[in-house]
């Protein structure tokens, strides 16, 4: 198995979001050298790996002088002193202040490429930041660049980039998962301390589970969705991958809150996620679906999660069996809903407005042809024939409108199993990850992968995906935790717990 080594960089330790930014304050780095030291760590390793798309060296310098010329004047200090005083209303300024991040090229950052991993937008500059990216920025950010990724986020193993395969740190020869691959590698081989992702059917959690990162799905309206190149708009979130789960939780808070940009974005009220994890988890009742431990489960995937039980049990959890009863109809109600959405999303690349224009064409209809015939990668163009199909006069009730019956169910599931448990555990995916090319010949064997991630988009609960062990080869496995919508504190909770357990500590009490 061949396994990346890191070199011996000045970023070879793998830092936290608090720790990055405690070396600033404390003056044991400047942000400028924290991030030299990242993009040091990016030449090294990332021509094994291709998480990178785009670097956006010139911002990146700039943010850092500013939180270095802060951190000069005091102010980063003087944050650091309110927190520790318990004045947390005025210590939140630059939560973030020179932490490095990377951004999956689905989300648009000013100043950089926005490709979606397809030659279709291969020329795209946007001039606007998403929300996502602007909050980050605003929170002091250092922003790295762009990620790789499945093209317009539709794949399960990052092998539809249109620029190129990512490989898993954990063992080059297998994939990183999809469609955010990049963004979990970049966090896995230590190119970024967090990166964002997004996830439509599991593409931030699956490749957590597969690189052996935390990849945290918060609810649908739970983080704004403007700026996201679109793949299916009742599907997608935007998250972020981390080293640890209190990380998440940071940056969670850093990202949640309604967005007038973006009507579907929720008024609801931000805990404080990453105050909350200090809540013991016992009392707890944890869900266990028959439905996600079958027939296709690999043997050593069942036996960590059901290790990660046990420990939540130790823990002071109580364990129930829960019924996800319409859960086998859940994988063929996504891949119609979601290739749906993308034949109505993707029409707009067109060739008119923005990216690749085909040359000699004959008329206008001609040049829509040969644009999308050229811009769009093979498995894009497979998902908007099965969308343009199902939503079809003849098909539409048939298809379209019984997989919408279907997603109500699904979700009354997951409602009814949450009136007896307060979070539910299961496997993130079904194998580790696979060797690169294993899958690509057979769609259908590739969209199973993603069997235990589709409900939760399908629903719109949060999950996360949390390192649980490691299979004889060595590869990471990932424990999903499900919780109900808006109740991503519990979700990360245990979450937390299960991370203690994991590293050989004493899950919270």
């Amino acid at each position: 198995m061949a396994e990346l080594e890191l070199k011996s960089t000045s970023n070879s330790t793998r830092r936290t979001i608090r720790s990055a930014r405690h070396a600033i304050v404390s003056g044991e780095t400047s942000a400028v050298a924290l991030a030299d030291s990242y993009y040091d760590t990016i030449a090294a390793e990332d021509p094994k790996i291709h998480a990178w798309l785009a670097l956006s060296r010139e911002r990146a310098t700039a943010q850092a002088h500013r939180i270095d010329d802060l951190a000069k004047a005091g102010d980063l200090a003087k944050a650091g002193d309110l927190a520790k005083s318990g004045d947390l209303a005025n210590a939140e300024a630059l939560p973030l202040a020179g932490v490095p991040i990377g951004i999956k090229d689905v989300l648009v950052m000013q100043g950089a490429p926005a490709t979606a991993g397809s030659k279709i937008l291969e020329n795209y500059r946007p001039p606007y930041d998403a929300t996502a990216v602007a909050k980050l920025a605003a929170a002091g950010a250092v922003l790295l660049g762009k990620l790789n990724c499945d093209e317009f986020a539709m794949g399960s193993s990052n092998e539809n980039s249109a620029y190129g395969p990512v490989h898993n740190p954990r063992s080059l020869d297998r994939v990183p998962g999809g469609s955010s691959g990049g963004s979990a590698a970049a966090v896995a081989a230590n190119m970024a301390v967090a990166t964002l992702g997004t996830d439509t059917g599991g593409s931030i959690r699956q490749p957590a589970s597969f690189c052996g990162v935390v990849g945290l799905l918060p609810t649908y309206g739970r983080v704004s969705r403007y700026g996201l190149i679109a793949f299916a708009s009742s599907l997608d979130r935007v998250g972020p991958f981390t080293h640890t789960v209190e990380d998440a939780a940071i940056l969670l808070g850093i990202l949640a809150g309604p967005d007038p940009m973006d009507a579907t974005s929720s008024g609801a009220a931000v805990p404080d996620y990453a105050a909350a994890l200090g809540t013991p988890v016992k009392g707890l009742r944890i869900g266990i679906p028959d439905e996600y431990f079958g027939e296709g489960l690999d043997p050593e995937v069942r036996a960590a999660v059901e290790k990660t039980a046990d420990a939540l049990r130790a823990a002071g959890c109580t364990l129930n069996k829960v019924s996800l009863p319409h859960t086998r109809y859940a994988v063929a109600t996504y891949y119609v809903l979601a290739t749906a959405e993308a034949s109505s999303n993707l029409a707009r690349f067109d060739g008119v407005r923005y990216g690749l224009r085909a040359d000699d064409a004959a008329s206008l209809s001609g040049m829509y042809r040969k644009t999308r015939d050229q811009g769009f990668g093979k498995e894009v163009k497979r998902r908007i024939l099965l969308g343009t199909y199902v939503l079809s006069a003849g098909y539409y009730d048939a298809y379209y409108r019984k997989a919408q019956q279907v997603r109500t169910l699904l979700t009354r599931d997951f409602l009814d199993a949450f009136t007896q448990v307060d979070a539910i555990l299961t496997p993130t995916a079904p194998t580790p990850a696979f060797r690169l090319g294993e899958k690509t010949d057979d769609p259908l064997a590739m969209y199973l992968a993603d069997i235990y991630t589709v409900t939760a988009n399908l629903a719109g609960i949060c999950g996360i995906s949390v390192p649980c062990g490691n299979s004889k080869e060595g590869l990471p496995i990932g424990a999903q935790i499900l919780g109900k919508h808006f109740d991503e504190a519990t979700v990360l909770r245990v979450a937390n717990a299960v991370e203690q357990a994991h590293r050989g500590g004493q899950a919270q009490r």
